[in-house]
């Protein structure tokens, strides 16, 4: 399951990112970390922690609960 949630996370970021219409450059510019880590979340290779997380649903304007919903 853990493999599975980070993978759903990120694929969840990523199509809220796109929904909104941010690259993940400008994405990884308004939470503050690099863009080679934007990349990583997305693929499940980094796992945020909830700061970040925090953060991320903050920029792409929603929720950390929908941000982590596995449906």
């Amino acid at each position: 399951m853990n493999s599975y949630f980070y993978k759903k996370l990120g694929s969840n970021i990523k199509k809220r990112r796109q929904e909104i219409g941010l690259t993940q450059q400008q994405l990884a510019d308004k939470v503050g970390i690099g863009l080679n880590f934007m990349g990583k979340i997305e693929v499940a290779f980094s796992k945020p922690s909830l700061d970040t997380l925090i953060l991320l649903a903050q920029a792409l304007e929603t929720t950390v609960s929908d941000l982590t919903n596995l449906n």
